[in-house]
């Protein structure tokens, strides 16, 4: 049964597949992003492309104005947008932290809020928010980035119960290692910072990777991920939890069932 579907980071990566596959299934899918003109290839799939910054309230009513001014409803919001805050905490403006958070968490906040009330109203709807793997884990000068997630975690848990009277239903989606862009969004906010920093020796491991064309080899293709949003879309009973991609069940597993002490062996031995 075709579906109304709004997903938010559209442009590139896992977004973008995601959009693609939902859209050769039948559903109308509003692709949205800041940089709209990578999008237009997709109206040639039946994709409508939205300029979205999440962070941007106004922008956000607009954009689901919009969709229920064309379509009259909105089954499925993907909350993909979102980026990496990397760098040592004693080096982080707190302006960045606090964009970080406008991004990964307020803005999805926000959005969703706008949503609810017509998924209410129709009784039926699926909140999808891409978490990470670094929701459940941590790496070092990852501080602001994973709190971002972590947070995001107990948000979707809570709202999961709370929309569960109404027929709404909320997944989660964690990602691993992924080929996108964010292995050089990271690479190039920790250059902003090395010169002046105490944690240098704490940088070096990351930047080495990210000067490494082969780096990126084991990590997994975006595709894959936007086959587990498009079941997280279509399953009649989702899970509440995806986990999908390079490295991410085993770290969580190390975590969860071996403790902190082990895991933190093996990531500083990682990144010593």
């Amino acid at each position: 049964m075709s579906k109304v579907i709004l997903i938010t980071g559209a442009s590139s990566g896992m977004g973008l597949e995601t959009a693609k596959l939902l859209a050769q299934e039948g559903h109308k899918v509003y692709a949205g992003a800041r940089r709209i003109e990578r999008m237009e290839s997709l109206r040639s799939l039946g994709i409508i492309p939205v300029q979205m910054d999440v962070t941007n309230c106004e922008n956000n009513q607009k954009i689901v104005d919009q969709i229920i001014a064309d379509a009259g409803r909105i089954d499925v919001l993907i909350n993909n947008a979102g980026f990496g805050l990397y760098g040592p905490v004693e080096d982080v403006p707190l302006d960045d932290a606090q964009y970080q958070f406008d991004v990964n968490l307020f803005g999805l906040a926000h959005l969703t809020q706008i949503v609810l009330p017509y998924m209410r109203q129709q009784k039926s709807g699926r909140i999808i928010n891409t978490s990470s793997m670094g929701g459940k884990i941590y790496t070092p000068l990852g501080a602001w980035y994973h709190a971002t997630k972590h947070a995001l975690e107990g948000w979707s848990d809570c709202l999961r119960i709370e929309t569960k009277p109404f027929n709404i239903q909320v997944v989660l989606v964690e990602p691993g290692g992924i080929k996108t862009e964010f292995g050089d969004v990271v690479g190039k906010q920790l250059q902003k910072y090395y010169d002046s920093s105490a944690y240098q020796k704490q940088m070096d491991p990351y930047l080495r990777m990210m000067a490494d064309p082969k780096a990126m080899d084991n990590a997994t293709e975006p595709i894959v991920l936007a086959r587990v949003f498009v079941e997280a879309v279509n399953s009649k009973n989702p899970k509440r939890r995806y986990v999908k991609g390079s490295m991410a069940k085993p770290l969580m597993f190390i975590r969860k069932w071996l403790g902190d002490g082990t895991f933190e062996f093996i990531i500083n031995r990682a990144f010593g």
